[in-house]
């Protein structure tokens, strides 16, 4: 699969990072609707889909996609792992700032508003925060509470600061590399273990107020995820407060 380039044959400069999980239903809107607005940008860019083990469309339509969009491409793993795909994503990303999305979300806004910041050098990371003043979660109730709940056992487990680790994000790739290297997670707490890595190891961490509308019910059941939560928790406690 060729490399993607801005219109002037540049590296991209930004890289969107998304994983996707049996995301048929909405995949292509969602992508088609995100490029048109960062063609708006004029900043070279790269899409990178991450998709992690499909069973529906999701890979093929990412082919098609990337075949029409010069600034798609998507890569590909069997194993159904959010915080592996993410990974994935960034490391194969090749711009100087990577933008992690949802698909159900892709919210131009908060990367262009967390942009700014970046291009400013008033932070190394930037986090879309659903839970911080000025925020708009639209949610269920069911998911709004889990948000509260594990952000809640974050703080009082290994002393996070912040109001919000999983979600929306932008930074400076060549800043969080090594803090990204050190995490041990995978799945769910990922995204939470890199955040909080940058906070302790005292990067500069900005949260960003969001609106928060789902284009779908989640992808995989909130219940069935609780056990596999928690001991990830634990395990991150230990990583945290015990190997440092």
């Amino acid at each position: 699969m060729p490399a993607p380039s801005g219109s002037d044959g540049a590296a991209p400069e930004l890289s969107v990072v998304i994983p996707v999980y049996n995301e048929e239903a909405i995949l292509r809107s969602s992508v088609v609707d995100l490029c048109e607005q960062l063609d708006e940008w004029k900043r070279p860019y790269e899409v990178i889909l991450s998709a992690n083990g499909c069973r529906d469309r999701t890979v093929s339509i990412a082919r098609e996609l990337s075949k029409k969009h010069e600034q798609v491409r998507y890569i590909e793993s069997a194993e159904p792992n959010y915080g592996k795909a993410l990974r994935a994503g960034i490391l194969d990303a090749r711009g100087t700032f990577v933008l992690c999305d949802e698909i159900d979300l892709c919210d131009a806004d908060f990367h262009r508003r967390a942009l700014t910041l970046l291009d400013a050098g008033e932070a190394d990371l930037v986090v879309g925060s659903k839970v911080l003043d000025g925020a708009a979660d639209k949610r269920p109730a069911g998911r709004r509470a889990a948000t509260r709940i594990i952000n809640t056992m974050l703080r009082i487990s290994v002393g996070f600061r912040g109001t919000d680790t999983h979600g929306l994000k932008a930074f400076h790739k060549e800043a969080l590399l090594p803090v990204l290297r050190r995490c041990e997670l995978e799945r769910d707490l990922f995204a939470s273990e890199l955040v909080i890595r940058a906070w302790r190891d005292g990067l500069r961490v900005t949260e960003l107020p969001v609106e928060v509308v789902e284009k779908r019910k989640p992808s995989i059941n909130l219940l069935r995820r609780v056990p596999r939560v928690l001991r990830d928790l634990a395990r991150l406690t230990y990583t945290i407060r015990l190997k440092g």
